[in-house]
């Protein structure tokens, strides 16, 4: 900017650049930086684009085979607590017959399942609501009415409540859809077992159509609870009843105690069309909590076709479809987006997770709805670093019952600045740091480089920190400290205005982090 003026001045044309015009720097502090969007980006050369990374498939983490399970359990939340991983999804059961499709007289649930590694689980018997005459089952909720509620478990999103004021009583939550009169309602257990009304009437009465999985959370950058729940574009009230019309949308708003709610609104989303969305998986990111993350379910009706009957189970497929065309011929898969402040979001119009290789159980409507939740299990790889686990439905409405595949992605992984053989290179914006060493999660070929340089707010590298004093990084690495010939650290440039400049060639960049070193303490 000064050497913008300091010409104008020397050539004498005007100038329209003030100081009001320069934006004040971005604080990082010692945060973790995602490249999941542009908004610490100033620009990008050559051959590196921002690209999109799939979950690798793995093991059928749990099958849903139990009778009181039925055929169509989903809708799963995921999240570690302590030493346990805890899994809470629906069961309901469907019958497919010629030109009819009905749950007969299967109740709703909503059941539980822990595991101690995130990878094997098990389902223990709670001895809670009986089935069949017998309470030697995982059912936590059942439809029913409680008090004056009328519960819909089959619409189940649970969470560990992280307000920190939450009362041990509440420390856990549900979010259950009211099955009359329209809306949702809060449930509390001290134990994650036992479960109670947290307040006795619907929330958020006549505001949305609520089929899907409807949820909400702690947002401790707000510190207030956010809800996100599905919507049709033009729906109306009528008779005190929610008529669906439109596009099916993902609506939010915030609240301070989850009773009373206020800035509700639709979510708008950066240069993506407008596609039907299902469910929604919004959710704080563990490793970077400034940042929301959601993996909504697309729904794409394709109607009969040719390729429609080479897709797996034409059999079934058609007979689903006699009941409803969309039953047999709608698909869906899963859709990565990301949001800085929950109402507005960067959403990836590729798929995140597209239903793969053609086998029994996929390519079909309810199948490929990722679950609420993301957790760190331990790599396959001995050695390797921890990995994000990630959860999926298959086999939804077939056979003896649906299940949930597990897939992972490495830390971070889900966006990366993506460099080709030929290189390329991303510019930050002016920002401010704290802490002592910059951390990057990186990954290259083995022929691949990786270099940083550090400039003032003018874009002028800093004596030291220069691209040609940069040792070049190669690798694969989650915390990688960069080191420059004569700089092992970057203590002496905390607080002042900086932009990154970072050089790749056949390499990946997903994170990087301004880290305080601990000095470790001296051997007696």
């Amino acid at each position: 900017m000064w050497k913008t003026l300091l010409l104008c001045i020397v050539l004498g044309i005007p100038c329209t650049t003030t100081l009001a015009d320069t934006p004040a720097p971005i604080q990082v502090g010692v945060r973790r930086n995602l490249l999941i969007d542009d908004f610490l980006i100033q620009r990008m050369e050559g051959e590196l684009a921002l690209r999109l990374h799939h979950p690798r498939p793995r093991e059928l983490a749990i099958v849903h085979d139990e009778a009181w399970e039925g055929t169509g359990c989903g809708y799963h939340s995921v999240f570690r607590d302590g030493d346990v991983y805890r899994m809470y999804y629906k069961a309901w059961h469907l019958r497919v017959s010629e030109g009819k499709l009905d749950g007969g007289a299967h109740p709703l649930y909503c059941c539980y399942a822990e595991s101690d590694d995130g990878i094997h689980w098990r389902k223990p018997h709670l001895q809670q609501h009986a089935f069949g005459g017998q309470r030697a089952n995982n059912i936590v909720m059942a439809s029913g009415v409680v008090g004056d509620l009328h519960v819909d478990p089959g619409h189940p999103a649970v969470f560990k409540d992280a307000n920190p004021d939450a009362p041990a009583e509440a420390r856990y939550k549900a979010i259950l859809r009211s099955s009359k009169p329209n809306g949702l309602l809060v449930f509390q257990s001290p134990d994650g077992l036992h479960w109670s009304p947290f307040h006795n009437a619907p929330i958020l009465r006549l505001q949305g159509a609520f089929d899907s999985q409807n949820l909400a959370f702690w947002d401790p950058r707000i510190g207030k609870y956010r809800a996100y729940w599905r919507v049709f574009t033009a729906g109306t009230i009528t008779d005190d009843q929610w008529k669906p019309a439109g596009y099916r949308a993902i609506r939010t708003a915030v609240s301070d105690n989850l009773v009373d709610w206020n800035q509700a609104t639709n979510l708008t989303y950066v240069d993506s069309p407008e596609v039907q969305l299902y469910t929604n998986a919004v959710q704080v990111y563990h490793r970077a909590p400034h940042v929301l993350i959601g993996f909504p379910t697309r729904y794409i009706d394709r109607g009969p076709s040719a390729t429609m009957q080479q897709l797996p189970d034409v059999k079934n497929r058609k007979l689903r479809a006699s009941s409803n065309p969309r039953y047999g011929y709608a698909l869906t898969d899963g859709l990565f987006m990301t949001s800085r402040d929950g109402v507005h979001f960067k959403r990836w119009n590729e798929s995140f997770l597209r239903p793969g290789p053609e086998r029994p159980g996929t390519w079909h409507y309810g199948a490929h709805y990722l679950a609420w939740g993301v957790v760190e299990t331990a790599s396959e790889l001995p050695g390797a670093p921890a990995e994000l686990s990630l959860y999926a439905t298959e086999n939804y409405w077939h056979g003896k019952g649906s299940a949930l595949r597990r897939y992972t992605l490495r830390l971070d992984g889900f966006v990366s600045a993506s460099a080709t053989a030929r290189g390329g290179e991303l510019l930050t914006k002016t920002m401010t740091f704290d802490g002592s060493r910059l951390d990057l999660n990186f990954a290259s070929s083995a022929a691949g480089t990786l270099r940083v340089e550090i400039q003032n707010a003018a874009g002028e590298p800093l004596p030291g920190y220069a691209l040609k004093d940069c040792i070049s990084q190669f690798g694969d690495s989650v915390a990688r400290s960069v080191r420059w010939k004569e700089h092992e650290d970057v203590q002496e440039l905390v607080g002042q205005p900086v932009r990154l400049r970072f050089v790749l060639q056949d390499a990946d960049l997903y994170s990087f982090q301004f880290v305080k070193q601990t000095k470790e303490k001296a051997s007696p």
